[in-house]
């Protein structure tokens, strides 16, 4: 997208009227349409976005509801700040899923090139994640193959009935002399 969205910031023309949303929906594209009234035409969703994020930090940290004595009061304040900022994070997402939309209409070879590059992207993820574990992989068949070389050791010793005693008594420490 060459420019900023059209509507979502200031000062600049809304662009064409969003798709009609399931037959008994409410609103354009299965959106609730805000409160008359509530909704400051300077405002976007930007600004309501953040705006209502400081709502609800501040309803976190404000004096009132750590004074305050009613907690269903203060649950219900708090819910109800959350409640704002839920919703207008899904108009966000609605506003900029109505842009990819139109982007995926007016120029399919654009989503064509982004979905190339992560498939890029993720192979490449993978191409290190292969190479890691073929690291693990040698490193582990270098320890099984010491510890194979450790095993065939102790078969070179002769083999007979005594064998086993002869290996176990050199591994004894002679006794000290005591002067």
């Amino acid at each position: 997208m060459a420019g900023a969205p059209s509507g979502m910031f200031a000062n600049q023309p809304p662009g064409p009227p969003p798709p009609p949303g399931p037959p008994g929906g409410p609103g354009p594209a299965g959106l609730i349409p805000p409160p008359a009234g509530l909704r400051n035409p300077n405002n976007t969703l930007v600004d309501e976005l953040e705006a209502s994020f400081e709502a609800c930090f501040a309803s976190l940290v404000s004096q009132d509801y750590v004074n305050g004595t009613d907690q269903e009061e203060i649950r219900t304040g708090v819910d109800q700040c959350i409640q704002k900022f839920l919703d207008v994070a899904r108009q966000t997402e609605c506003f900029f899923l109505q842009k990819r939309l139109q982007l995926s209409v007016q120029k399919p070879e654009q989503v064509i090139k982004e979905d190339v590059s992560e498939l890029r992207n993720e192979l490449q993820r993978k191409e290190a994640l292969i190479q890691k574990h073929l690291g693990k992989l040698r490193h582990w068949q270098q320890v099984l193959e010491d510890i194979s070389v450790q095993h065939k050791k102790p078969a070179e010793v002769p083999q007979g009935p005594l064998a086993y005693l002869e290996q176990a008594s050199a591994n004894i420490p002679a006794p000290m002399k005591q002067t």
